[in-house]
């Protein structure tokens, strides 16, 4: 499993970084729809489609919406952004009342919804991000990979109290400290390196801790779904290393939202 590992990140990395700053306009913005496309279609299985016909088709669906987003000028419009707060406030509400509020949501139509909420919001947040310069997107990217990083060694360090037990055993509180611990630091490196000034570099710090924890809610929402369908990972797409969404779960949250405060306050 571990020269898997290796192998699939040995060409992943590299197509990853070419294609997220070695791109701009429209190649960008074609790049991370086919990313969020692959996502569509392991968000269909999550959503209880496993046939392949009608695994397809919610993915079609949502190509011909960014299709006509992006022939209507709209791939950076910020009420498309907006769309991801409500969507994770009711998404934070079933992740915290799981397996309780599990029927609300549990028929395939309300799953593929989720998926709109989710996935749509997060291709309009990566363009946003790239317009307004490659160090923001690369900012929200670390943000996540410390959040992650921190999250694991504090939480196998000193983790006790269970963060969400039903959904995903092993994430700690001390673990979400940890990481925010982490992007805390790296928002001040960050704030340095740009030359941005007091007040503008405490905003950021205030926006990295609240970003910090979507991140985490973004990973615990798949965790949930995943746990519904008795699933280990989303796909096999990246041998390895699991599916699309087990990578960019965290994103899915971390990017609309970083995208809006960065558009609205830094």
């Amino acid at each position: 499993m571990l020269k898997q590992r290796i192998l699939t990140a040995a060409w992943l990395a590299p197509l990853a970084l070419v294609g997220l700053f070695g791109l701009s306009g429209d190649a960008f913005a074609a790049f991370t729809a086919g990313v969020v496309l692959l996502a569509a279609w392991e968000w269909a299985n999550l959503a209880g489609l496993s046939e392949g016909a009608r695994r397809l088709a919610p993915v079609a669906g949502l190509a011909l919406v960014m299709a006509a987003l992006h022939a209507a000028g709209m791939t950076l419009s910020s009420w498309l952004l907006w769309l991801a707060v409500p969507g994770w406030l009711i998404n934070l509400y079933w992740v915290v009342g799981y397996p309780e509020r599990a029927g609300q949501w549990h028929g395939t139509a309300v799953r593929l919804a989720m998926g709109l909420w989710v996935l749509l919001p997060t291709w309009v947040g990566f363009n946003v991000l790239r317009e307004a310069g490659a160090a923001w997107l690369l900012f929200v990217l670390l943000l996540v990979w410390g959040a992650d990083i921190g999250a694991y060694f504090v939480g196998k360090a000193l983790g006790k109290r269970k963060l969400a037990p039903r959904v995903s055993p092993g994430k700690t509180w001390e673990g979400v400290a940890g990481g925010v611990a982490v992007t805390a630091l790296l928002a001040v490196s960050f704030a340095v390196w740009q030359g941005l000034g007091l007040a503008t570099g405490l905003l950021l710090l205030a926006a990295t801790v609240v970003v910090t924890l979507a991140s985490v809610v973004g990973d615990l929402f798949e965790s949930m779904l995943k746990r519904h369908r008795g699933l280990k990972d989303s796909s096999q797409l990246l041998p390895g290393h699991g599916g699309v969404l087990d990578r960019v779960d965290s994103l899915t949250a971390a990017v609309p939202l970083f995208a809006l405060l960065q558009a609205g306050v830094l």
